[in-house]
């Protein structure tokens, strides 16, 4: 027979159970997944890779990487942005998936802003501007001047329309005011390995698959479009350097959780983030893939964001650029 104390007793701990959920669990307290919308071994990847490894050390638990490439990165975007916020599921992004595809592709079923909390700014890399050697050009100026001087005789190389490779030669075409002819490529590396070849003659492209033809003297680097010299060609200019200031570019990553996560969970991840990237090891391993960490609060991933939309949209408007998935 149940006494009325006992049913109190009962009564008592339902109550504690409902006012104190799961929610008492600390986070993280099961493996954490990164979504990566590329392929495996791109920049994006290891990058993501490195990362995870310094968040697991640092949070106790298992964060890994699972890569779902597809339509411009928006694959992997949009499962990112439909998961539960509850932030054991996240997502790397660049420019490429969280700015431009969205502009270019009539429907991604996400808004990269609304849809993501941003948690942090994770690394940086530059864009090099390269020719071939071939090619008797040794300065950005001398480009300028040759192209102006040879409307639509130069052709450059990209890994894809609507690529940011290919946005930036058309962000300089339109600041330099000279006429070229886009070839556009499944992939960096085949754009790349034509320009050495000599069937296009010149491309701008991610630091880390180019210094090692730029140090072998396959390809000559023209300019970085990076606000500052970068540390692998510390004299190979800045298009700012070499009178186009409005030539600033650089390839970024970011972590991101769904919208409505928890803002205790987005600070803990950005405070582990910004203690990784103050590790010695970290910042040698992205050296190796050409990038610099940065840090930060999730509101300078914001502005970012906000600032890369406004540079890279007019020119998605005035290319006409528009895609089906």
């Amino acid at each position: 027979m149940i006494t009325r104390r006992a049913l109190a007793a009962a009564t008592m701990a339902l109550g504690a159970w409902i006012v104190h959920p799961v929610h008492a669990e600390p986070y993280p307290a099961r493996p954490v997944k990164i979504i990566v919308p590329t392929v495996a071994g791109g920049t994006v990847d290891v990058i993501t890779r490195l990362t995870a490894s310094e968040l697991s050390a640092r949070l106790g638990t298992t964060f890994f990487v699972d890569n779902r490439s597809g339509a411009g990165n928006t694959l992997g975007s949009r499962e990112a942005a439909r998961s539960d916020p509850d932030g054991y599921t996240l997502l790397m992004s660049s420019a490429s998936g969280q700015v431009i595809s969205p502009l270019v592709y009539k429907t991604v079923d996400y808004d990269p802003v609304k849809s993501f909390a941003p948690i942090g700014l994770v690394a940086e890399g530059s864009i090099i501007l390269v020719v071939n050697p071939a090619l008797a050009i040794r300065s950005l100026p001398e480009l300028v001047t040759y192209a102006k001087a040879n409307p639509g005789k130069l052709n450059y190389g990209s890994a894809g329309t609507g690529t940011v490779p290919h946005l930036t030669a058309e962000l300089f075409k339109s600041v330099a005011g000279v006429d070229l002819v886009h070839v556009p490529y499944r992939g960096g590396a085949l754009s790349i390995a034509d320009v050495i070849g000599g069937n296009v003659q010149l491309t701008f492209e991610a630091s880390s698959p180019l210094l090692q033809h730029i140090r072998a003297g396959r390809l000559r680097a023209l300019a970085v479009t990076s606000r500052a010299r970068i540390p692998d060609l510390p004299d190979v200019p800045t298009a700012s350097e070499s009178g186009f200031p409005e030539l600033v570019v650089t390839t970024w990553t970011g972590l991101f959780a769904p919208a409505g996560t928890d803002a205790a969970i987005v600070g803990k991840l950005n405070r582990a983030i910004d203690d990784g990237l103050s590790s010695p090891e970290l910042k040698s391993a992205l050296a190796k893939v050409g990038n610099a960490p940065l840090g930060g609060p999730p509101e300078a991933l914001a502005r970012m964001l906000a600032a890369e939309q406004q540079k890279w949209a007019p020119i998605v408007r005035a290319l006409n650029l528009k895609a089906e998935q």
